[in-house]
């Protein structure tokens, strides 16, 4: 198993291959969508920024916005978007206290082994009054159970997803490792119907999917069955 900061820099030669189309822009588009209303004239932070594809959307409506990721091979091409980025951990933030309106952060959380020390350093960062929105792997989703049963997927030459630390809650298992200080606000459910990426190919079923996505990210109960689970919080 690689360590987080070896596997995204191997993995960021192939990180956008694929992504600017299809399943992969869908999910950063509803994600995007979840993020945004809580980014506008705000300084905002995200956890995990990779190649800033979801912070340069929200980069023009912040009054500041900032991204932080483990990997130098991802920020490479972030700072070469014109980003503010840096390269540090998730565990160990460095920004001072209540430095933030918004922190948000998409597929990281679930391979962070002290994900306590995190969502302790997230709290501490942001404001108070301020929102959190963190996703994280969602096992009580279909994805969850193709993933058990598929083989893991490739991020390059010669590296899959299993060489990785990675983590599945439920809701209930993510609240109870909340700092006291963050209050849970609501859910939002993405990828609760996708049963893999490839089904996205086809044009009929593409759309169909992400119609079904759309709705079902907001609308209960389907929210809570995502593979990806997001939870919005607030800072006391």
């Amino acid at each position: 198993m690689l360590d987080n900061r070896a596997y995204y820099d191997e993995f960021s030669n192939w990180y956008e291959n694929r992504r600017h189309a299809g399943y992969h822009a869908l999910i950063d588009d509803l994600e995007t969508e979840i993020v945004m209303p809580y980014c506008h004239d705000r300084d905002v932070l995200e956890i995990g920024c990779g190649t800033g594809l979801i912070l340069r959307r929200v980069e023009p409506v912040a009054r500041f916005a900032a991204g932080l990721d483990i990997s130098a091979g991802m920020l490479e091409t972030a700072a070469d978007r014109g980003l503010s980025v840096v390269q540090a951990s998730a565990t160990a933030l460095p920004f001072a206290d209540a430095s933030f309106d918004t922190l948000y952060s998409f597929k990281v959380l679930a391979h962070v082994q002290d994900i306590g020390k995190a969502l302790q350093e997230f709290a501490r960062v942001t404001r108070s009054g301020g929102t959190l929105v963190l996703e994280f792997y969602n096992r009580h989703s279909l994805r969850y159970a193709v993933k058990r049963a598929a083989s893991p997927g490739a991020i390059s030459a010669t590296t899959n997803e299993s060489a990785v630390y990675t983590r599945w809650d439920t809701q209930e298992e993510i609240l109870r490792l909340m700092p006291p200080e963050l209050e849970f606000v609501r859910t939002a459910g993405v990828r609760v119907w996708t049963p893999a990426a490839f089904a996205h190919k086809v044009p009929v079923v593409r759309n169909v999917l992400a119609t079904a996505e759309r709705y079902s990210r907001d609308a209960k109960p389907f929210n809570r069955y995502g593979g990806f689970l997001v939870l919005i919080l607030k800072k006391r």
